[in-house]
């Protein structure tokens, strides 16, 4: 996110627009990429909820996050693209308070890997990681991407 000091993310993150709400898809390349047709919408707010109840030591991916809201809310997929744009909110959100904050660094991309977006960039998730006992894994030679080693065996319950 661009400008992040200049933003209140909390008011972002109270803001629930026309959500939640589950849509129809017809096009087929969505349908077959994502498995059905029901497609959740869910505000910030719902994020929230999830992402705060990771323990620790223990992480979460979006995959798993968006998976457990569609499940719970009567759909096939959660749409993925606020998925993240709401899951960033709710990590800077958090940084903004004093009080009630979130443990967003347990929220992981795809295959474990570091989120660069989150308050404080790679270095502050991973310092907050390795401060829980975990350690972590670099992938790429020019762009270097980091991952929590052995993530799957430390996946939090959210069910």
């Amino acid at each position: 996110m661009a400008n992040e000091k200049n933003k209140d993310f909390n008011a972002m993150l109270s803001s629930v627009r026309d959500m939640p709400r589950v849509d129809i898809v017809t096009d087929e390349d969505v349908i077959k990429r994502h498995g059905g047709s029901r497609m959740f919408f869910a505000p910030p707010l719902y994020y929230n909820e999830v992402m705060k109840k990771i323990p620790e030591g223990k992480v979460v991916t979006i995959k798993e996050i968006r998976s457990y809201l569609s499940k719970n809310n009567d759909a096939d997929f959660t749409e993925p693209m606020t998925a993240g744009a709401f899951i960033g909110i709710v990590a800077w959100a958090s940084e903004q308070r004093a009080e009630d904050k979130v443990p967003y660094w347990r929220t992981l991309k795809a295959n474990g890997e570091i989120n660069p977006k989150f308050p404080g960039g790679i270095e502050k998730q991973k310092q907050l990681l390795a401060a829980e006992g975990h350690t972590f894994i670099t992938k790429g030679r020019k762009h270097i991407r980091y991952f929590v080693a052995d993530f799957e065996n430390r996946l939090a319950d959210i069910t």
